[in-house]
């Protein structure tokens, strides 16, 4: 096998097995804090999407009740 054509091999065979092993830590750990970072977005985004459920559901409640009202006062002219 010829090294010459693999860089990264030689490098990686220079470190030896504990080098091998931080090189290993520390892409694991790179990963995972990109992990971390997109679970942070996306917690931001369901609390922002919760605020606007929530106006959304106070607005169908505030609809419903106008529509209640309006069908009482619809019926009552209708009796009268």
């Amino acid at each position: 096998m010829n090294t010459e054509a693999f860089p990264l091999f030689d490098q990686l065979a220079s470190l030896g097995a504990a080098g091998l092993m931080g090189a290993m830590w520390l892409w694991e750990r790179r990963s995972s804090q990109r992990r971390e970072q997109q679970l942070d977005d996306a917690h931001t985004r369901i609390l922002g999407d919760r605020i606007q459920l929530d106006a959304l559901v106070d607005l169908v409640k505030q609809n419903t009740e106008a529509m209640t009202r309006l069908a009482s006062l619809l019926q009552q002219s209708r009796k009268e």
